[in-house]
């Protein structure tokens, strides 16, 4: 239990590190911008003495490095700023972030269960044709980009002019699981499945390769001799064994995911991450572009952190080291 607390410390020492590293690096980058944030607020007829009065009002006439401090300082009590409209930031993320998660996690999820299904079956057929078929096929998976795949399913079953489809193409409305569970589960799930279909392919090999790893060892072969039978070996034991290394890449494909859908919101025009950081770009609001990107990558790191405590806990040879 020692070794399992620390090094789960371990983990979460290097959390506040992580966090401060992603949010200097997002926040210098976005202080490049050309963009200036007075006369985008002020509009191009505003005066010289109005824009000044501005930039003084919102420090942005101190150093790089004071306003950083300024903004962390905003960030820790959950602060992210102010669009050059005056909107809060923050409000904008909170009703659009979870959106983004339930297309992240629902497209993670679709994945996990076709390539754990799919690796199984592989692995247990090695190097026969069913092998080589999913090899095929978690090929073209991986070969496959997401946004492409969106928009394939938008003319294959999309409600669009001309076509039978009868999934949204477009989401003009968002609507909540607890509001209409049918119309949610028909606007997400193309969506979904644009995101879960290049996961499946790298999950399929992983699971496969750890399934294979895990059948070759010597108490499956002891096992079956002893007359128990292959299934019940495989589901009670191999399966369960099997699956600790894919929750190692699963965190990293989360990140990846939640990525994804960021580009597949757009396409949906879901009103989710993807929405907000388009609207930054065109509107030129630089604190809208930084106030995603640091959340999406804090997201990032903590799914992260989550996922390596997870494995710890999973992991007996992890915890007695």
């Amino acid at each position: 239990m020692s070794n399992l607390l620390r090094l789960i410390g371990r983990r979460l020492v290097a959390l506040p590190i992580m966090v401060l590293g992603v949010t200097l690096l997002v926040f210098v980058v976005m202080s490049f911008s050309s963009a200036d944030p007075a006369r985008l607020a002020l509009g191009e007829a505003a005066t010289a003495d109005a824009l000044e009065q501005y930039r003084q009002a919102h420090h942005l006439n101190d150093p790089l490095l004071q306003r950083f401090w300024d903004y962390l300082v905003g960030l820790a009590h959950g602060d992210l700023g102010t669009t050059f409209t005056g909107v809060k930031i923050t409000d904008m993320v909170a009703s659009a972030f979870p959106i983004t998660l339930q297309l992240t996690f629902i497209g993670i999820f679709l994945a996990v269960i076709a390539a754990t299904i799919l690796g199984v079956i592989a692995a247990l057929y090695r190097d026969a044709w069913p092998d080589q078929v999913i090899r095929v096929i978690s090929i073209l998976c991986l070969a496959t980009p997401s946004f492409w795949l969106a928009l394939l399913l938008i003319q294959w079953f999309g409600d669009i002019p001309g076509a039978t489809g009868t999934f949204p193409s477009v989401v003009t409305q968002w609507v909540s699981f607890g509001d209409d569970p049918g119309a949610y589960a028909r606007q997400i799930f193309l969506p979904a499945l644009a995101v879960a279909v290049p996961n499946t392919g790298t999950l399929t090999r992983v699971v496969r390769t750890a399934m294979v790893e895990e059948l070759d060892r010597d108490y499956v072969r002891t096992a079956i001799g002893a007359g128990i039978p292959k299934h019940v070996v495989v589901a009670r034991n191999v399966l369960r064994n099997a699956l600790i290394t894919p929750l190692t890449v699963l965190g990293l494909r989360l990140g990846y995911a939640m990525g994804g859908a960021v580009v597949i919101e757009m396409i949906f025009n879901i009103q989710g991450m993807g929405q907000l950081i388009f609207q930054g770009i065109t509107r030129n609001d630089v604190n809208i572009v930084q106030g995603v990107s640091i959340t999406v990558a804090l997201a990032f790191i903590i799914i992260n952190i989550v996922v390596d405590m997870l494995y710890v806990l999973v992991n007996p040879r992890i915890r007695s080291v």
